[in-house]
């Protein structure tokens, strides 16, 4: 566990989040410019879909705050150190530096592991979430036009990056 300048303590996930973390992904959902799901999976198939190693949540006095989690991009060996992540803030606790906090535990913890890209798409609509992102220095890639229907629109996704200049 680490703590960071903001008081939050940045520690692995674990069951005991389950509660907490899919509360906050449902958050996310239901404010429509997170993601294209329109409900929080079981924790079963979170957890069965997340890299083990690089899933993490901020935490404060044991109440979770955000999340931050990965999946590979592709089984194919070529794409080994390439991973797509997500990450969610509750609500309450956005503008304090938690999704920072998040992204540069992640930041660290792929690197670590030989990981040298870190992935996302992201709605255009949601500039918190991309002013954050640029910030713990990904860049945006291009946007993905008319790539998927949400709630019966058509949006568009801007795909952003970041390559680590540690992992060769």
């Amino acid at each position: 566990m680490t703590a960071t300048d903001t008081g939050v303590r940045i520690a692995p996930m674990g069951p005991e989040h389950a509660g907490q973390v899919l509360a906050i992904y449902q958050l996310g959902i239901d404010e429509g410019n997170a993601t294209f799901e329109t409900t929080a999976p079981t924790w079963e198939a979170f957890d069965s879909s997340k890299l083990p190693d690089h899933r993490l949540v901020a935490l404060d006095d044991g109440r979770v705050l955000g999340w931050v989690a990965v999946v590979p991009v592709s089984d194919r060996c070529a794409y080994a150190g390439v991973v797509e992540h997500s990450v969610y803030v509750h609500p309450e606790a956005r503008g304090r530096g938690t999704g920072l906090a998040l992204l540069t535990a992640l930041v660290a913890s792929t690197e670590a592991a030989g990981i040298w890209t870190i992935q996302s798409g992201v709605f255009p609509e949601n500039t918190t979430s991309l002013a954050l992102h640029q910030r713990a220095g990904f860049r945006v890639i291009g946007t993905r036009e008319r790539i998927g229907q949400h709630n019966g629109q058509w949006r568009d996704v801007v795909l952003i990056e970041r390559r680590s200049p540690v992992v060769t």
